[in-house]
């Protein structure tokens, strides 16, 4: 593990995903990769129930994470890999509430008894996935209180705070997506990409899309 990302959701994490992986420092494992895999629900799902994480198993073919689950076991994560830098995304928090409240908190309002859909076929994934969002995120790390606007941020911005207090300062990037290439560059020292913009992704338009297709149709668009 080359990269940690320690950003919540909707920071641009679509977007760091592209790029780590256009750097180098790829493949880099995102909560897309959970449901478009089998393997990766259930074990996310066991660390969620008290178990021990098997991140050897979980990531396997990666390099880097960004985005849930892994940014909620940073610190965990960072004792596994000590040599592994640490990426913290960040966003003004009242767009970053905006944000999640009109994309991936639709995933707490899809019918519970999608999280029991037929666990073989092209469903397979969706089930164990809605059931991980809704126990790991809305019921765990925000408590069932996402829509307490105020409670919501400040989990945020506790996140942020907490990060940087427990990641050395020599270990840690605090970055803006819209910073483009330069910091990221400089803090994986790798070249800037010539002539290629810095990738921007994953607009509240298409994630509301993918989740109204995945309750209407059974299935995310690609």
């Amino acid at each position: 593990m080359i990269l940690i990302g320690a950003g919540f959701p909707r920071t641009g994490t679509m977007s760091l995903r592209v790029a780590l992986n256009e750097l180098g420092v790829g493949p880099c494992h995102h909560m897309a990769a959970v449901l478009m895999d089998k393997k990766q629900a259930p074990l996310w799902q066991a660390i969620v129930d008290g178990e021990e994480p098997d991140f050897e198993a979980i990531y396997a073919s990666y390099q880097s994470t960004v985005d849930a689950p892994g940014c909620f076991y940073y610190k965990e994560l960072m004792e596994k890999y000590p040599d592994a830098k640490v990426l913290l995304s960040v966003r003004d928090p009242e767009r970053w509430y905006s944000s999640v409240k009109e994309s991936i908190y639709l995933s707490y309002l899809m019918p519970r008894w999608m999280e029991w859909l037929p666990r073989i076929g092209p469903l397979s994934t969706i089930g164990p996935f809605l059931r991980l969002v809704r126990t790991m995120i809305w019921e765990g790390v925000f408590d069932k209180r996402f829509e307490d606007k105020a409670y919501a941020v400040s989990i945020f911005d506790d996140h942020i705070e907490e990060v940087k207090r427990v990641v050395p300062p020599e270990r840690l990037l605090v970055f803006s997506v819209k910073e483009g290439w330069e910091p990221l560059c400089d803090f994986l020292d790798v070249p800037v990409p010539e002539e290629r913009p810095f990738p921007h992704l994953n607009d509240n338009a298409s994630t509301r899309k993918g989740y109204m297709q995945m309750r209407l149709f059974g299935h995310v668009a690609p």
